[in-house]
């Protein structure tokens, strides 16, 4: 079976890859983190190690058997650049993406040096949509490696967005997240640091999905920005190439 998501801008996830380790300031209060020590104390095997970095070849093909055609966000618990994953075992996950065509993945990296340094190692499928988190000005290098990405679709994930980013480099980008932090400890995300945002992807025509405000209880903080819920994706034909 697949694990569907409540994750708003995807419809699966899968996870061939659980465990991480912290890089950014945007990683201090990891979600997946907290919910990989959770799943440990509940006694799931897939969790034996924590939030240690653990592969599970025998999930590789999984998304292969799934029929229903799905948006599927690889690696939710993960990254799958992490610089202790080898290439080889990337080369299978782009694999399975290209086989499984009847789906598009949704891939989110914070490293995207090594994404930039693999790009002509590995083949990109049709259906893969390229991401990198960003979560204030100090981190938009990331959107410059992934830039040069031939994937067919590129899109940022603003989350958490911590601070403001009063400029993006969006001429190759097709799609544009935005998402206060959650959970214990969230630090707060100011209107105009969205509004700003907004705009940047307003001069650009890029689709905007508004996931929400966070904070320690996220449901009562909802996903209104201006009294309106943004769920912009693009669409199928829709594509900027370098």
């Amino acid at each position: 079976m697949s694990q569907y998501s409540s994750i708003e801008w995807t419809n699966a996830t899968w996870n061939p890859v659980t465990g991480c380790s912290k890089i950014s300031v945007g990683c201090k209060n990891c979600y997946a983190e907290r919910m990989a020590i959770r799943l440990q104390a509940m006694g799931n095997k897939r969790y034996k190690n924590g939030f240690s970095l653990t592969l599970h070849e025998d999930l590789l093909r999984k998304p292969i058997y799934w029929s229903k055609p799905r948006m599927i966000f690889v690696n939710s618990m993960s990254d799958l650049f992490h610089e202790d994953i080898p290439l080889e075992f990337i080369n299978e996950v782009f694999k399975t993406i290209s086989i499984a065509d009847q789906h598009i993945f949704q891939i989110l990296t914070k490293r995207s040096n090594r994404l930039v340094k693999l790009i002509n190692k590995l083949n990109w499928p049709e259906n893969l949509w390229m991401g990198v988190s960003v979560e204030n000005q100090s981190s938009i290098n990331r959107i410059r490696d992934l830039s040069r990405v031939p994937a067919r679709i590129r899109f940022i994930s603003c989350e958490p967005l911590i601070g403001p980013i009063k400029y993006l480099p969006l001429k190759y980008i097709d799609w544009v997240i935005l998402g206060g932090e959650s959970g214990p400890g969230a630090r707060p995300m100011k209107a105009k640091w969205v509004e700003d945002i907004l705009f940047q992807s307003r001069e650009y025509e890029i689709p905007f999905f508004f996931k929400q405000w966070g904070g320690v209880r996220k449901k009562s903080t909802g996903r209104l920005f201006n009294g309106k819920i943004y769920d912009e994706m693009p669409m199928p034909n829709y594509h900027q190439t370098i």
